[in-house]
Formats: structure tokens, sequence, C-alpha cells
């Protein structure tokens, strides 16, 4: 959109979005490794752990380092926030966020369940590192911003139907405000306030 373009738009923050499934799939996946480790498998839990761990680690690296050259790229190119757009708060777009995927967390975290009948502990493992992975990625984010002095936000109606995807297809730019805008510090976490003296 031109920098012109006086209509008010909702603007969330991308390292909020990216975010948001961290906590849900780390504890889901925690929850189901421990289910499995009670159930011994077709391979033996000493098998089912050895896998998970290496399924940890990839799924770590593969979420935490995917499609970074497109936020980079975005975030490259991002231009200032206008007076007129609205700033969404952080506990908005994740509420967005974990409303948009419940079905899909329930559906990833039975599945993480019915594998420990096969593996045990490898598909909370899975889960878990995904989890880990977006961390991660936040964090990533997080640093971004703060050596470019400036927050980094995606307009609400580029997000998909489910309040994510922050550097999907549709996205066509961030905007950028200072790093004491909105109420999420960079990297998406609760901002802290300082303490009255």
């Amino acid at each position: 959109m031109a920098r012109g373009d006086r209509r008010v738009q909702g603007l969330a923050r991308v390292a909020v979005v990216v975010r948001a499934g961290a906590a849900p799939l780390w504890w889901l996946g925690v929850c189901a490794a421990g289910v499995g480790l009670l159930i011994p498998g077709l391979t033996g839990r000493r098998i089912g752990v050895m896998a998970g761990a290496a399924l940890f680690i990839v799924a770590v690296a593969v979420v935490s380092y995917g499609r970074r050259k497109r936020y980079t790229a975005l975030g490259r190119a991002a231009v200032r926030a206008g007076k007129h757009d609205v700033l969404q708060d952080r506990a908005v777009s994740v509420r967005n966020w974990r409303r948009g995927h419940r079905w899909w967390l329930l559906l990833a975290s039975l599945v993480a369940l019915l594998t420990s009948f096969a593996v045990p502990v490898a598909g909370g493992m899975l889960l878990a590192g995904c989890g880990a992975g977006l961390w991660l990625k936040a964090a990533w984010l997080g640093r971004r911003e703060r050596e470019g002095d400036a927050l980094l936000w995606v307009r609400v109606d580029w997000l998909d139907a489910r309040g994510g995807r922050p550097a999907g297809k549709a996205v066509k730019a961030y905007r950028s405000t200072g790093v004491a805008a909105g109420d999420a510090a960079p990297g998406g976490a609760r901002r802290r306030t300082a303490a009255l003296v």
C-alpha cells in the first residue's frame, strides 16, 4: 500500500504472530512425550527416545531457520507506520492465532499420542521441537528489531484466515514503528513495565 494511503489499517506485530504458537506446541509436545514414556510401543522406549531427540533437533532447525530470507527482505523494505494505522494488542494477536489453529493443535497432539504406540515419545518431541523453533525464530526477529531500532508490523488483513503466516504470499510489505510502540517487547514477549519507585 502506498505511503500516502490514509485508510485505517490494523497492524499485528510480526514477532508476536510467530511466537503465538510456540507455547501451545511446546506444552502439547511435552505432555505427549511424557505420556509416550509410559507406553512401551513397537520399537521400545530407548529407540523412541532416540528417534524423538533426532526429530526434535530437525524440527528446531527447520522451523527456526525457515523463510528467514523472506522475513529479512520484508523487514528491509518496511515503511513507517502512519498515524492512521491501528496497532493490535499482543493479547489479541495471540488469541486470534490460537483460536484459528485450535483444531490443528488438537489434531497434532492426538497424532503425537497415537504414534507413541508405534514409536514412544517421538511424536511429542517433534511437536515440542516445532514450539522451540518458533521461540528461536521470534528471538531472532527480536534481535533484528533491536539492531534496527524498529518494531516490525504486518497488516492484519494480509494474515491468513487463521491469523498466521506473517511472511506468506499475501504479505506485500511490513510497517515499522519505534521500539516503544505497542505492548510487546522486541521478539514478541510481554513488555515489562518499569517498577514504580
